[in-house]
Order: structure tokens, then C-alpha cells, then sequence
């Protein structure tokens, strides 16, 4: 299969509820697609469902070489839990087998310092904690790496940040990017592709031919406030 990913008919039923129906689209190795809906949409059922984590109908396609990471939206950590981000990377290293060498690479190109690495995961900032998750998700070199509002819990300047690490990152290894965003400045800076959720998939292609005020209308239920920025620039 030339492409990374297919998606067809793809349905999610939770407990009887449709959560999300009729969910169509083709991405290429090296795309950036960002997912965007209102909440409630389906978006992390979405990505969940692509990890093989939720049951689903239809079909889920990878290129037989994927290789998938997850950085997910939050993760509770307790203050007091003894483990550090150095822990915790050297104990996936472990399990894949990975060598050291591969660790020192990874937090140098997140900018993780060893003073981060030594801090207790429950004493990180929010962008502290979002660089050590996208550090853990880098570990064994995939080719596809699928986030679920990396900046949901980060100030601008931090989001800022989050987002030109990501984009630095698929620059420089080639990566797909899944990136479920209510960011749409950021989806119109980096997105090739998007998708539209609400509860069925609304639109799919690239951010300028695809996000019309109609779309967003149809989407959001009112004109998203974005809209007059975008097409008054």
C-alpha cells in the first residue's frame, strides 16, 4: 500500500451510542492531518480507534511498515510517585531493547535537560511534562505518531513551543502526524490535510479547500469564530 494509512466506513458504537459514523480518508507518509470538531466530536475516540484500542466497523489500513506513537491529551501523574522521566524512558528502552545512545538523542532533540530528566514526573511543568510524553512516544522510531491535544493544559508561549517541536520533528525524520487540535491558526500553519468530526466525518482535504464558513457552520452549529480571521487575512 503506497500510502500510510486508509480509512473506510469507519464506525465507533460505545455501549449502544454511535460515537462516530461514516469516516473516510487516505493519508501519504509525511502528511500533517489535524482533527477538529467541537467537544464531544468523537476525536479521541478517533485516534483510539486508529491504535487498535477500541472496537470499530470498517476497515483500518496501516502501510504494513507503520510504526505508531501516542501522545496522549493528559496523564494524572501523583507528586508523590518516586519515578522520574530518566525512569521511565530507560525502562522502555529496556523492553525494546534500545540502546542508550538512542535515549541521549531523543531528549537532546525535545530540549529535555538532565535536570528535567532527574525530576519527578509529578513535579513537571505542563510543556515540561507534554516534551518528556512526545520523548517517551519517540523511543523505538516511529514513523507515525498520533496526539490528542498536546497543548490542551499549556500557556500560549508553551503551545507555541509544543508546536514548532512537533513541526521540527516531522521535518527532520519524515514523520506522519495525526494531531487532534481546537487550534486552527496552527491547523492552517502546518495541517496538509484535516479532518472534520462531529460525530460523523464532515470533511476531509486540504485546510483551504475544505474549511469553508459552510463547513464550519455545519460543524460547530454557528460561523466558528475563527472563520473572519481566515478569509479576511
Amino acid at each position: 500500500m503506497p500510502n500510510m494509512l486508509k480509512v473506510e466506513n469507519l464506525s465507533v458504537v460505545l455501549d449502544g451510542e454511535t460515537i462516530i459514523s461514516d469516516v473516510n480518508l487516505e493519508l501519504e507518509r509525511g502528511d500533517n492531518m489535524a482533527v477538529i470538531g467541537p467537544n464531544g466530536a468523537g476525536k479521541t475516540v478517533f485516534l483510539k480507534a486508529l491504535l487498535g484500542i477500541l472496537p470499530h466497523q470498517g476497515k483500518i489500513e496501516w502501510a504494513k511498515d507503520s510504526r505508531l506513537g501516542y501522545v496522549p491529551q493528559k496523564i494524572d501523574a501523583d507528586r508523590h510517585l518516586p519515578i522520574d522521566l530518566e525512569n521511565l524512558l530507560a525502562a522502555k528502552a529496556n523492553v525494546l531493547g534500545i540502546e542508550k545512545s538512542e535515549i541521549k538523542a531523543i531528549t537532546d532533540v525535545t530540549k529535555i535537560t538532565e535536570k528535567i530528566l532527574k525530576t519527578p514526573i509529578g513535579h513537571l511543568s505542563g510543556g515540561q511534562f507534554q516534551r518528556s510524553l512526545i520523548a517517551f512516544a519517540l523511543l523505538g522510531k516511529p514513523n507515525v505518531i498520533l496526539f490528542d491535544e498536546p497543548t490542551a493544559s499549556i500557556d500560549q508561549p508553551g503551545e507555541e513551543q509544543i508546536y514548532g517541536l512537533i513541526h521540527e520533528l516531522q521535518d527532520k525524520y519524515g514523520i506522519t502526524i495525526i494531531l487532534v487540535s481546537h487550534d486552527l491558526s496552527i491547523v492552517y500553519r502546518y495541517a496538509t490535510k484535516v479532518l472534520c468530526l462531529n460525530k460523523k466525518g464532515l470533511c476531509f482535504g486540504s485546510p483551504e479547500s475544505t474549511l469553508t464558513p459552510e463547513v464550519f457552520k455545519n460543524l460547530y452549529g454557528e460561523e466558528h469564530k475563527y472563520v473572519h480571521h481566515i478569509y479576511h487575512k
